[in-house]
């Protein structure tokens, strides 16, 4: 099913790179030691646990214009990535599948069963990782801005967005990570996976039996919407949004229609 929200605005805002605020205060936040790295995650609110998945070089804190309209209606757990943010890395190869076993081990740790996985970007990779391979941890998934195949993706253009985001990221890591001064070691780590994955085939795609919302905006500047018109045809309960003056960035440029999308669609039986 495919569905657009009919949101305007009067300047073109998916050209533009409005970086998000600061974190509310969490109620509570560890690093857990699993997989041979530290896992730092935050938790905000209360009900149903909701896990959220950042994107590539970035941090939970990316986050900030969603964190407190979730958590009036959920635990929400803000993940840092392994390597990214507050979190650490060893020596192996970086990839969504490894990742995605982070979260499981987290949700181990924490004793979590299952619950509901929001993933930007990257975390949307990590997302269909989960769902691919753990099922039965996943309650409902929302991808945002994540191509499932290497053909579904397309080069950046030429606007600030991009660029303004790996500032960001770089600034956010010199404040955040015990390495500060790792983010080029971390750039070096992500370009051999951003290089060969993701490749989730068909099949695969098919066997994902979470109820999943693809969310993005309808400039993303390097996901095609040809190819999520196809991904969300091949899962079997999977609804497309396209959020109109948006671009892959859709979170920070439109978050009020975006965290509207992912409540409507987490609430709806």
């Amino acid at each position: 099913m495919i569905a657009s929200l009919l949101v305007l605005a009067a300047n073109p805002m998916w050209m533009t790179a409005p970086m998000p605020g600061p974190m509310p205060t969490p109620s509570a936040q560890e690093r857990v030691a699993l997989n041979g790295v530290s896992l730092f995650v935050a938790t905000y609110g209360k009900g149903e646990p909701l896990i959220l998945l950042h994107g590539g070089a970035g941090n939970g804190d990316h986050f900030a214009n969603q964190v407190t309209a979730f958590a009036a209606k959920y635990t929400v757990l803000v993940v840092d990535s392994r390597g990214h943010g507050r979190s650490t890395k060893n020596a192996e190869p970086l990839s969504y599948a490894l990742m995605a076993d982070d979260v499981v081990a987290l949700m181990d740790a924490l004793k979590l069963p299952a619950a509901a996985i929001v993933g930007w970007s990257d975390g949307g990779a990590i997302g269909l990782e989960l769902a691919s391979r753990y099922p039965t941890r996943v309650r409902k998934l929302v991808v945002g801005g994540q191509n499932a195949t290497l053909a579904g993706g397309k080069s950046a253009g030429t606007t600030e967005t991009f660029p303004a985001y790996f500032a960001r990221c770089a600034a956010d890591y010199a404040k955040l990570s015990p390495t500060p001064k790792g983010f080029s070691s971390l750039q070096q780590a992500l370009r051999p996976m951003w290089r060969t994955q993701p490749n989730f085939t068909d099949a695969q795609l098919r066997g994902i039996t979470a109820p999943t919302l693809l969310l993005d905006g309808d400039h993303d500047e390097i996901v095609r919407a040809d190819h999520l018109e196809h991904v969300a045809k091949v899962i079997p309960k999977a609804t497309l949004v396209f959020i109109p003056d948006a671009s892959h960035f859709v979170m920070f440029q439109q978050p009020k229609a975006f965290n509207e999308a992912v409540l409507e669609f987490l609430g709806a039986p």
